[in-house]
């Protein structure tokens, strides 16, 4: 790392741990929110809003993901151990996203009818695949508190929390299958690079570490 990198890591680190921080990474997570509030009060969400919402509220959890992802390369990269205090926020971002698109889709596509939902899930394997991310991200933030990690020890908690491999897995899936009967994929190419990008360092550090 060159000296100016390395400055600009210096700082970096520096406003990472400022008070402010947090308050202002909880704003900026939540102005998606905000945004899709605004346009369905003022009808900004196209010729189907239902659909819309759906789509959108997946889009962001599958970026909050992306982003919960990049704290712990980040935190490495530019010697910021203060990120972590913001990984935990982020993932319940990412739960939050993704209650509201399971709502979205309850809701919209069937009528919180939980028959329907029901069957819906077994006769398609893309809602399936949704749902099963979603029981694991409901285990991640049940867990994320200090309480639940004095109680299942730090060790069990942190295998527990790997479950978020599977779920990056589970939603790129998940928006495969969606895609699929459009035939429209670049989208998905995206993330599922930016998430293998993600991962991949992790598996690399691993076996840089254990070697």
């Amino acid at each position: 790392m060159g000296s100016g990198q390395a400055a600009a890591a210096r700082v970096f680190a520096e406003y990472c741990r400022h008070s402010y921080a947090k308050p202002l990474v909880f704003v900026l997570a939540l102005l998606p929110f905000l945004y899709l509030l605004w346009a369905a009060a003022f009808d900004q969400l196209g010729a189907n809003p239902a659909e819309a919402l759906v789509r959108a509220t997946g889009d962001w959890t599958l970026r909050m993901l992306c982003v919960v992802l990049a704290v712990t390369p980040l935190r490495v990269l530019t010697s910021s151990p203060a990120l972590t205090r913001f990984r935990r926020i982020l993932g319940l971002f990412v739960y939050f996203y993704a209650l509201l698109h399971l709502l979205s889709y309850s809701g919209f596509d069937m009528a919180f009818d939980l028959g329907d939902i029901a069957r819906d899930i077994v006769k398609r394997p893309f809602i399936l695949v949704g749902f099963v991310a979603f029981v694991l991200l409901t285990s991640l933030a049940l867990t994320s508190f200090n309480r639940a990690i004095k109680a299942l020890g730090g060790r069990n908690w942190q295998r527990l929390h790997r479950a978020v491999y599977g779920v990056a897995g589970l939603a790129i899936l998940h928006f495969f299958w969606m895609r699929a009967g459009k035939n429209d994929f670049a989208e998905v190419a995206v993330y599922a690079a930016v998430l293998m990008a993600l991962l991949g360092w992790r598996l690399w550090r691993w076996l840089h570490n254990k070697g």
